[in-house]
């Protein structure tokens, strides 16, 4: 069984609240991890600690700081199989699975290292009597909190970006995966001197604590619900809140498109880490003279990704899922594949796909966060744009389409941070998008995270009067 702990000014050690939590494998329902929660008093050791390291970090050079990210990604990378198993164990991904996302995350940590000594400022056009310039600072302390679908690839990043650019961290690792969050940190922290990271467990109280604090960034990746608990916090004390929040991702099949190509795509999209990610094919706009093939072949699909798909990350995630397939029946949605929750151990659900879905259910309203595809028919294109495009969410949307003037038509109309066309995931590494309405505010990730985490001094220099 794993053993969770804080990491406070370089020590180790178990809350002072007393109060443990336990996580159950997902995949069998046993024990696998002993979470202490901290009190408020450990929230605010770390923050003062953080603080109190500071000022050392700030004036640390930006390649002795990028230095201490590449050894830290290159210790990770040697202990990814390690990470990988405990990983699996907390949140039930496939030790493949998470082994690539560990390589992710490897990779976005050395990003981030090459790009923190070039993030710099610059000159300004004033006159010929002084200097005039734009220099970036650290913001000072940042406060990291991290979900569990995705839990080391997301934490190198805002780690990452954070320390690069001279801040120190307090990071709040997801409750359902403090293990895989306590070896990370253990991973990373002995390139750092201490104080620089700082790690507090626990659950909602325990995040809400540290989102209130004295801190000057909130960093956050996870439900809508959280992101605008931390946005108020952020209010009060004046910290920035920088959110990536849910999401209820569309998919548009276009006319004339190969239905059995396409179903691939949507099956990666929606059963992708069983659903679990936060720019998965939450919802599908299907054009009608194809919708017949395309989900007769999502079916085919749901049945080849059902056989290796891992559980999801507990039994509570899964009986939200199927509440919501249930309530679509309810309505009218039928089930073409899946849709029962199997007997056994485990927090299993299988990919499932409905047809005859309308806007008004939950499960194309909200963001589901599982294995669920669900299909509409549209008779047209512009149907589909109008139809995608209404939603409390805007974080990412996906249109296969052989149109280049339907593909322009989808990235200028739809509200949504990240576009894309022909394929529901990929994209350049240095690529950065705002998320719209209820996903959240700013940029989480690109080398505009660094921006993000920095504030800018406008400096007026000029020499002393002749004479002194």
């Amino acid at each position: 069984m794993y053993e969770a702990a804080q990491l406070i000014d370089g020590r180790w050690a178990t809350g002072a609240s007393g109060r443990i939590l336990t996580v159950i494998d997902p995949r069998d329902d046993s024990p696998v991890t002993r979470v202490p929660v901290a009190s408020e008093q450990d929230v605010a050791a770390a923050v003062d600690a953080a603080r109190r390291a500071a000022p050392g970090w700030a004036r640390t050079a930006p390649a002795a700081r990028a230095a201490a990210l590449h050894a830290a990604a290159t210790t990770i990378e040697a202990a990814a199989g390690e990470l990988a198993e405990i990983m699996a164990a907390e949140m039930g991904k496939p030790v493949d699975g998470a082994r690539d996302s560990i390589g992710a995350g490897v990779g976005t940590l050395r990003q981030y290292a090459e790009l923190g000594p070039t993030h710099r400022g610059r000159t300004l056009a004033g006159n010929d009597e002084a200097i005039d310039l734009m220099a970036y600072r650290p913001r000072g302390v940042v406060a990291v909190i991290t979900p569990w679908n995705d839990p080391v690839a997301v934490s190198c990043g805002l780690l990452g970006a954070a320390l690069v650019t001279g801040n120190t961290v307090v990071h709040k690792p997801s409750e359902r995966t403090p293990a895989t969050g306590r070896r990370l940190a253990e991973l990373i922290a002995p390139h750092l001197p201490e104080g620089v990271l700082n790690v507090i467990q626990g659950d909602g109280p325990a995040g809400a604590a540290l989102a209130s604090s004295e801190v000057d960034v909130v960093a956050h990746v996870g439900s809508t619900a959280t992101g605008r608990a931390i946005a108020a916090a952020c209010a009060r004390t004046g910290a920035k809140a920088l959110l990536e929040n849910g999401g209820s991702d569309p998919l548009i099949v276009d006319v004339g498109v190969d239905p059995v190509w396409a179903a691939g795509q949507a099956a990666l999209g929606a059963f992708a880490n069983s659903g679990q990610i936060c720019v998965a094919v939450e919802r599908i706009y299907v054009h009608e003279s194809i919708a017949g093939a395309f989900t007769e072949a999502l079916a085919a699909e749901a049945e080849t990704w059902g056989k290796q798909i891992g559980p999801l990350v507990d039994r509570r995630l899964r009986e939200t899922v199927h509440a919501q397939v249930r309530e679509a029946v309810r309505d009218g949605a039928t089930v073409v594949c899946g849709g029962t929750v199997p007997s056994g151990a485990g927090a299993y659900y299988p990919a499932t796909v409905l047809s005859g879905c309308t806007d008004a259910m939950a499960v194309m309203r909200e963001e589901t966060f599982g294995p669920v595809a669900p299909v509409a028919t549209v008779r047209s294109f512009e149907e589909a744009l109008s139809r995608a495009a209404d939603s409390p969410y805007g974080l990412a949307a996906s249109v296969l389409t052989g149109s280049m003037s339907n593909a322009q038509r989808a990235w200028r109309e739809l509200p949504a941070g990240t576009i894309k066309v022909n394929a529901v995931f990929g994209g350049a590494p240095g690529g950065a998008a705002h998320p719209r309405r209820a996903s959240g505010q700013g940029f989480g990730y690109g080398p505009e995270l660094l921006d993000e985490l920095t504030v800018t001094t406008v400096v007026h220099l000029e020499a002393p009067p002749s004479g002194w």
